[in-house]
């Protein structure tokens, strides 16, 4: 339905339309609910591929998945432990489902998972009867809460072997992450609830993210004594201005709409749409001759269908004078100087619109105590990786973090930051980096250096990656999915002929309307333009 806000505003024709729209929505929703709730009663189940079935091993045998590819017969195969219904699959008509089913654990992610989605999702990329693919977790909670991140501290406790293991559940991982990047047919990923850490992996890249009232995301990795990975060494820095590297070091928050906002998510809905979206999804058809930019475009339009309003009570989280102290702290190259620029807009001494302003100074004072918090290395290490993966392609990205993975298992952070936080889940002090603090670290730069020399550096450095397919790129070739970046609107302003109200309506229009493009470009049209003389909108390159 829509929101009572909007009817309100709206005048007599549109209110009355509007209710119209929304009868039809509501009609057209309980009819694929209907439908959803039947198909999926009959299909959804585990349905495990019996041929790929084999002996299982032991755990503490390492498998090289390093240079595993899509033909070998070890790849997926199950071991000893693997849990039978921690995945779940649905087909219904051309939507195929994957339901993340350990809600008790928020959907954690582990390898028993991820050796029942790969080869389902490789099935289905060549079916001719699967159209779209949706991903959801089990529970109102989470999508997924991250991987299990306890499992790989202690297998880091029994030393090489154990390290050994830990650097190849990362390449399981991220061959999977790499899948469903370059995935050929539409992938929606519903990021209701808890959506952080590997669960960013199985979403983040995928063409379609929605959000909802109930989505928190997060990279929380730095403050466990890890980087931020599974590909977000690609998306994070492709992030406007310093919002990326912000979230990476500190591992902020994105909660409901505010995902949407800053473009981790392509679409926001209510949570109680959900269903009958799917349903509507299964119902798509595609011609024999629509090539994948078409069939992008009929799921897109399919899921506009069901939006119903952003919510009013939830003002934008990284905009404003905030947003403009996140570009001027965080666009340093050293961590040294981010603190610096910190303490100074904490102080209201900082240069820049907004500098002394109340909100910006415990802002800055907050997110100084935070970073203070983070393991020392993880916070340089994931500051240097914002600068070179902007350069990366999406396969160079995971072969990349796949090596500082398996240095991390080597490090003590990852292991002491788990077991104080998770293990032995002390609620006060904080974990024993090493480095203590980041007063500690040499200023040379030299604790990343480690970290990001070649594979092989190392007699313990593991294989370098090699993924399932061939395909890859240097920008996601569907970021035209979700509001338009800060680019595309510095690009129209710049070409020195519209008003600042101009910008707005012309994004607007060139999105057909999208919900939320109204309200994101206006929020950098205020932040990032003047006006001349003419009138005309003028792009201001400093925060």
């Amino acid at each position: 339905m829509l929101s009572k806000s909007f009817l309100c505003r709206a005048g007599p024709a549109a209110t009355a339309a509007a209710a119209t729209s929304a009868s039809k929505a509501v009609a057209r929703r309980s009819f694929a609910t209907a439908a959803l709730a039947a198909g999926l009663r009959q299909t959804t189940r585990t349905m495990p591929l019996r041929a790929k079935i084999l002996a299982p091993v032991q755990l503490s045998l390492r498998a090289n998945m390093s240079n595993a590819t899509n033909t070998s017969d070890t790849l997926w195969k199950p071991q000893a432990g693997d849990e039978p219904e921690d995945v779940l699959f649905g087909n219904l008509y051309g939507l195929r489902t994957i339901i993340l089913n350990r809600p008790a654990k928020y959907n954690s992610l582990n390898a028993s998972m991820i050796r029942k989605i790969g080869p389902r999702l490789q099935a289905w990329e060549t079916s001719d009867m699967a159209n779209v693919v949706v991903l959801k977790g089990a529970g109102d909670k989470a999508l997924c809460a991250g991987g299990d991140v306890t499992a790989l501290a202690e297998a880091n406790m029994r030393g090489p072997e154990g390290q050994a293991w830990s650097a190849d559940y990362f390449a399981l991982e991220y061959k999977l992450d790499h899948l469903i990047a370059t995935y050929e047919k539409p992938y929606v990923a519903f990021m209701d609830g808890i959506t952080m850490g590997g669960g960013v992996g199985l979403s983040i890249h995928a063409p379609f993210r929605i959000a909802t009232e109930r989505t928190v995301f997060a990279m929380p990795e730095t403050n466990i004594g890890f980087f931020p990975d599974v590909g977000a060494s690609f998306f994070l820095p492709r992030m406007p201005g310093a919002v990326g590297t912000y979230l990476a070091l500190t591992s902020e928050r994105l909660t409901g709409v505010n995902a949407f906002y800053a473009g981790v998510a392509t679409h926001y809905l209510h949570s109680t749409s959900l269903p009958a979206l799917e349903a509507r999804l299964a119902e798509l058809r595609f011609k024999d001759t629509d090539e994948r930019d078409a069939r992008l475009d009929i799921v897109n339009a399919t899921i506009e269908e069901f939006v119903t309003g952003l919510p009013h009570d939830q003002p934008m989280q990284l905009a404003g004078d905030v947003r403009r102290a996140i570009d001027r702290c965080f666009g340093h190259n050293s961590v040294a100087a981010i603190v610096a620029a910190l303490e100074a807009e904490a102080a209201g001494t900082g240069t820049g619109t907004g500098n002394s302003n109340e909100a910006t100074k415990a802002w800055a004072t907050k997110t100084l105590a935070t970073l203070q918090n983070r393991s020392p290395t993880s916070v340089h290490v994931a500051l240097r990786l914002m600068r070179v993966g902007r350069e990366w392609t999406i396969t160079e990205a995971f072969q990349r973090e796949h090596q500082i993975a398996a240095r991390f298992m080597r490090h003590p952070d990852f292991t002491e930051g788990v077991s104080f936080l998770l293990i032995r889940k002390e609620k006060q002090g904080r974990p024993q980096w090493q480095p203590p603090t980041l007063a500690d670290v040499d200023p040379s730069g030299a604790i990343t250096e480690p970290f990001f020399v070649p594979a092989g550096a190392s007699p313990e450095d593991p294989e370098p990656l090699q993924m399932l397919n061939t395909r890859g790129y240097s920008e996601y070739p569907h970021a035209r999915l979700g509001v338009p970046s800060e680019d595309v609107v510095e690009a129209l302003v710049r070409s020195g002929t519209k008003t600042q109200r101009e910008v707005v309506n012309e994004l607007v229009g060139k999105t057909r309307g999208k919900q939320g493009v109204k309200e994101v470009v206006e929020e950098i049209v205020a932040r990032k333009t003047t006006k001349d003389e003419r009138g005309k909108a003028v792009w201001v390159d400093e925060p």
